[in-house]
């Protein structure tokens, strides 16, 4: 290690920033790989030029990040991490969830979100993938239509439904995404299936969503992803009290009238 040294002197004034920098950096270019230990604090030491001091905080800033684990005894030190993807849906969960967004802001991003993932999803998944999709919204609206639905059961298997669609885009970004979005906020789809008025008709418009994928049919799914939109933007101004709703928000039948019959490519 001394004779061929992973890492440069630290910057003068800056030594800790500096530190902890090139330690990620190196871990990120695959110098130092998950579950690899990093050069003991005497070495690290040595390599910068600097004191134990400035390791260590160099070294908790990056536990703080999720980067290294500092294990005591004999075997201790500090080791790389493995990439969480539950540790990180739940710190952008957290950060989403101080925002205070409003839920007109979240429904537009989950509105776009999902148009574009449903589009991939129907692209890239295999057909089986499609129809494990569409027999689990079939589940959903069985559990919906008995008269005492287990409300905790169909929403989780509504995030489980949300996570599979984000997941057939085969782009792991959106899975990130969407599983932060489950974990922190949902944009407020709660409320659909909290509202009796609302819950049939919301499990029957996610069978006729993945039924849309599984047939390769871009348009009806698509639409039915906006009358979902439609639906919640509905309900939430009804729980606020509100008379009425925006032009944009139209009625279930002038909805699905306004609809031309266009076949899938």
């Amino acid at each position: 290690m001394k004779d061929n040294p992973m890492f440069a002197p630290a910057q003068v004034g800056r030594a800790g920033e500096d530190v902890a920098l090139q330690i990620e950096a190196a871990i990120m270019d695959g110098r130092v790989k998950p579950g690899e230990r990093l050069p003991s604090e005497r070495d690290l030491h040595v390599q910068f030029h600097t004191s134990r001091g400035v390791v260590r905080e160099a070294l908790r800033a990056l536990k703080q990040k999720g980067l290294v684990e500092v294990k005591k005894g004999a075997r201790g030190g500090a080791f790389v991490k493995e990439a969480e993807l539950h540790n990180a849906s739940e710190s952008l969960a957290l950060f989403l969830k101080l925002q205070r967004i409003s839920p007109q802001f979240l429904i537009e991003f989950r509105e776009s979100m999902d148009r574009t993932i449903t589009t991939l999803a129907i692209a890239r998944a295999g057909d089986e993938e499609k129809q494990l999709l569409l027999e689990e919204t079939i589940l959903l609206e069985t559990l919906l239509n008995e008269e005492d639905p287990d409300m905790e059961t169909v929403h989780e298997l509504d995030r489980k439904l949300n996570i599979r669609l984000a997941q057939m885009t085969k782009n792991p970004v959106f899975e990130w995404i969407m599983r932060a979005v489950q974990l922190g906020l949902s944009s407020h789809d709660d409320v659909l299936y909290d509202d009796a008025g609302y819950r049939k008709r919301t499990a029957s418009n996610w069978r006729e969503t993945a039924q849309g994928i599984a047939d390769g049919e871009p348009f009806r799914a698509l639409s039915h992803i906006g009358y979902h939109y439609v639906m919640l933007q509905k309900c939430i101004a009804e729980k606020a009290g509100q008379a009425s709703v925006q032009d944009t928000s139209v009625q279930d039948g002038d909805f699905w009238e306004s609809m031309p019959d266009i076949p899938g490519p």
